[in-house]
């Protein structure tokens, strides 16, 4: 199944998901975004104007996904960036390859203004035409998201706020953002993440389990381990990356739905929560008219969790 919104860039069906352990990150500033004077003050004037009707937006820092390579057993090696075709890794069944994520530094300011600016597919030209990749003006935060499949075999999907930035009323799965400011730093500094790449790796996998805590009010000892199934394009957002993990959860869905009543620290992004069967899930397909009330990383996410069908731990 294809839609518009969103593609999958990788996945890991051979290994129906990626440990933590399997995963690393090479950080550097040749993986930050290009960029000129010009872009510079459209997206100064894009962050203006947004703050002043929504002054409770704030900027931060976030993880740049430039592109990865995965190190496969057989010592074939694959490497992709994120304006190539996806990298298919089923033809081999051995044990799960090294994926490395290249990444820099970006922002939310830097999102805005480029991913999400009304200039986003004359970004994609230039990018293309002076880089020799369409992504090279634009900021790629790298999001995270995760099919949550409940002990009664529920998959967890909330309902989106009409107050968040993007796809308000849409249906979701909880989701964030690896934050550099959670390592410790008291200012984010790329040097520093690179001699602490294995941090930032944990932040990747722990980001995830801390959005569903702080989404769904689900606690951290009822999560399982996360599994990387892959990573997914979203096309409204002219192509933004996001992680996608599949946990398990040792609670009920009666009991997820009472605790998110009781409201967690992020309960104001979301106004119900949905449980669909793990499979229904897997049935789920664009002639559903549940599909068509989904944002895109949840499409994605879907898409993945289909695909590469994660064992259980």
């Amino acid at each position: 199944m294809t839609d518009p919104e969103v593609s999958l860039l990788l996945h890991c069906a051979a290994w129906r998901g990626l440990r933590q352990s399997h995963v690393r990150v090479e950080l550097s500033e040749r993986y930050n975004r290009q960029t000129d004077a010009a872009l510079q003050r459209h997206i100064e004037e894009v962050w203006t104007a947004r703050v002043s009707k929504e002054p409770w937006l704030f900027d931060g820092a976030k993880f740049r996904l430039h592109s990865f390579h995965v190190a496969l057993p057989t010592a074939q090696l694959s490497s992709c960036t994120p304006s190539f075709q996806n990298l298919d890794c089923r033809h081999s069944t051995a044990s799960a390859p090294l994926l490395t994520l290249r990444l820099g530094l970006t922002s939310y300011k830097d999102y805005l203004g480029t991913n999400w600016s009304s200039r986003a597919v004359e970004l994609h030209k230039r990018g293309e035409a002076e880089f020799g990749s369409s992504q090279a003006l634009l900021a790629q935060p790298l999001g995270v998201g995760a099919v949550v499949c409940t002990g009664d075999g529920q998959v967890v999907f909330i309902r989106r706020s009409q107050e968040v930035a993007e796809a308000g009323g849409k249906l979701d799965l909880p989701g964030g953002h690896p934050e550099p400011k959670r390592l410790g730093e008291a200012k984010v500094d790329l040097n520093l993440l690179e001699k602490n790449s294995e941090a930032v790796v944990a932040e990747l996998f722990s980001s995830i389990c801390a959005e569903i805590r702080d989404e769904v009010n689900i606690p951290l000892s009822s999560l399982g381990e996360p599994l990387l199934m892959g990573m997914i394009l979203n096309h409204t957002s002219a192509g933004r990356p996001s992680a996608e993990f599949y946990i398990s959860c040792s609670l009920s869905s009666d009991k997820i739905r009472e605790l998110y009543w009781k409201g967690g620290a992020e309960a104001n992004e979301s106004t119900d929560i949905v449980f669909l069967s793990r499979a229904e899930t897997l049935r789920l397909d664009g002639s559903s008219p549940l599909w068509q009330e989904m944002c895109p990383s949840a499409k994605g996410a879907v898409l993945l969790f289909q695909t590469v069908k994660p064992k259980q731990l």
